[in-house]
């Protein structure tokens, strides 16, 4: 076990303080990452997703839906909490409440999650997360644009339902998004993927890993951190009781075994950086999620291992 801990654990580290020592000596630019992050959300990851997907047979695609369901309500359950207490409890405005719940709701799949569930799990793992990532960029994603554009000049002078029709046009638009549905649609009709499309989509999705752990590790390196209660509140949240939740509705569903395993994973991984990077783009930069993507990364080493001892040996 401590080989399998080593060997799924420490590359992702070792990517993520690269990242971040490349940012804090000044190596690469950790205050405008925008370039990074359109390469892996417009090319690498909807490449390494459409690919995942689309070459999954049909039988086992359709074993994924009682867990997109059960990650749907965990992300939406812990988004819905955050949002609400950061409101009512911090007096926080609407989009740094916000950001912060796209943060501590949606793990960081992109970055974490496609090499730690290879590592531990093998290849029938990756359409786990490609799942993931599918729903959380459909649910809690549009949402949180939706509220950061309310929160806008320009938000304020469009209508409730108008905010939620653009935040959604714009979430299908993104790659990130389309990609894993062609990617459902080609496994159902069967589609036969020429071997040069399969093996430039491959190549191209391949850098996927890498670059997602060095942009988390160099966005990272560009935020502040203050430990406080919030914080703590914040960090046992979500390596602790999100995977819990998760792991409660699998159960109470009646999930298969293997599934169950791959959820509560995905669910025990880190806060992501979707919502720090989005936020500053509104002028939402909560020091609670920049700190709090830190302090769970950094903690993470601990949790998920604890998490992965734990899943072994459920029956």
């Amino acid at each position: 076990m401590i080989q399998v801990l080593a060997n799924s654990l420490v590359p992702i580290f070792v990517g993520l303080i690269f990242g971040y020592a490349a940012g804090l000596f000044k190596v690469v630019d950790n205050k405008d990452v925008k370039s990074l992050v359109s390469f892996l959300m417009t090319f690498a990851l909807p490449s390494s997703l459409f690919v995942a997907i689309a070459l999954t047979p049909r039988p086992l695609l359709r074993e994924q839906a009682k867990a997109a369901v059960v990650l749907a309500t965990v992300f939406l359950a812990v988004f819905v909490a955050t949002y609400y207490a950061s409101r009512k409890l911090s007096k926080e405005t609407a989009a740094n409440s916000a950001v912060l719940a796209l943060t501590l709701g949606f793990p960081n799949h992109a970055g974490i999650g496609i090499p730690l569930l290879l590592a531990v799990y093998g290849p029938t793992a990756s359409v786990s997360v490609a799942v993931g990532l599918a729903v959380g960029a459909i649910t809690i994603t549009p949402i949180t644009l939706a509220i950061l554009e309310s929160e806008s000049s320009e938000g304020e002078t469009m209508s409730p339902a108008a905010r939620i029709c653009t935040s959604l046009w714009r979430a299908l638009q993104k790659p990130v998004f389309w990609a894993p549905v062609l990617g459902v649609l080609a496994s159902v009709v069967k589609f036969h993927m020429p071997i040069y499309v399969d093996k430039s989509l491959t190549i191209l999705g391949g850098a996927t890993e890498g670059t997602a752990l060095f942009v988390t590790g160099l966005i990272a390196s560009a935020q502040r951190i203050n430990l406080n209660w919030d914080v703590g509140w914040a960090v046992l949240g979500k390596t602790v009781l999100q995977p819990a939740l998760c792991l409660a509705i699998a159960l109470f569903l009646g999930m298969p075994l293997e599934q169950t395993r791959f959820a509560v994973l995905l669910s025990a991984i880190p806060s992501g950086f979707f919502g720090v990077l989005f936020g500053k783009g509104f002028d939402a930069t909560p020091e609670v999620a920049s700190s709090s993507l830190i302090a769970s990364t950094l903690l993470s080493i601990f949790t998920l291992a604890g998490w992965i001892v734990l899943l072994s040996h459920l029956h």
